[in-house]
């Protein structure tokens, strides 16, 4: 993975935690849990899915349904 997909990555992942503390009102460890375990995170470190490119409302989308439905979809 190159530096450019990592920092796409990173910045998401900033983004993402914030919306789960604000959504669900966790705090940051409770958010980070979620967001590390969650399928929704490895298919956003894989860069043959392109998910790293999409918007952080779009990733979290995924990830909210997923956290409360049980699948990432």
């Amino acid at each position: 993975m190159n530096n450019d997909i990592q920092f796409q990555i990173e910045c998401l992942s900033t983004e993402l935690t914030c919306m789960l503390m604000e959504r669900y009102g966790w705090d940051i460890k409770k958010a980070l849990d979620e967001l590390y375990a969650s399928e929704t995170f490895q298919l956003l470190n894989d860069p043959t899915c392109g998910l790293y490119y999409e918007s952080a409302v779009y990733v979290f989308s995924y990830l909210q349904n997923e956290i409360e439905s049980g699948v990432a979809k």
